[in-house]
């Protein structure tokens, strides 16, 4: 098999997987898209690098890495803030299947509030209570100790119930 053929498989194997965990990173189809794009770029550019370990948590490496690269490089304007709420408002009829999974199951809120999230708390809390990696496998994708990571998900667990804190149930008076 040649070296493109290869490739074309690894690209066919985990674009589906890339794409979904860079739009709960993101929060949006172009930048999910982009961020996509840079991944398999990247994985092509070092794929002689690579040793032998789980190709899927390289991948996530990658995207978290970049990801956080963009962030570092770019600070989001209000504009995308308001984009991302009007998004939100229209009807979603042009979605590809991760985004309306992600449109039935993550509610407004909880998308927003993920937005607002700092991105290293974010990417723990996507990768530990959405993909649901263990804390050792996110240490290793993010390049960083276990207690690190269970200090990011409590730090960002915690900015979420603050986040959300309306949406919880009122206790009732007794009467």
């Amino acid at each position: 098999m040649d070296n493109l053929q290869s490739w074309e498989e690894i690209v066919r194997a985990h674009s589906a997987r890339v794409y979904h965990f860079a739009y709960r990173l993101t929060g949006n189809r172009h930048d999910a898209e982009d961020l996509t794009h840079d991944v398999f770029v990247r994985v092509f550019r070092y794929l002689h690098t690579y040793r032998p370990n789980t190709f899927e948590g390289w991948l996530y490496r990658i995207t978290t890495n970049l990801f956080l690269d963009q962030i570092r490089h770019r600070r989001r304007l209000h504009i995308d803030e308001l984009t991302s709420d009007l998004q939100h408002r229209l009807p979603a009829h042009d979605l590809d299947p991760a985004e309306a999974f992600d449109h039935r199951t993550l509610d407004p809120d909880v998308r927003g509030a993920l937005a607002e999230l700092d991105p290293r708390l974010r990417a723990a809390v996507v990768l530990r209570d959405i993909e649901a990696l263990s804390y050792k496998q996110i240490a290793a994708v993010l390049g960083v100790e276990v207690g690190t990571v269970g200090s990011r998900v409590h730090r960002g667990r915690a900015h979420l119930r603050t986040t959300l804190a309306h949406r919880a149930p009122r206790p009732r008076a007794l009467t």
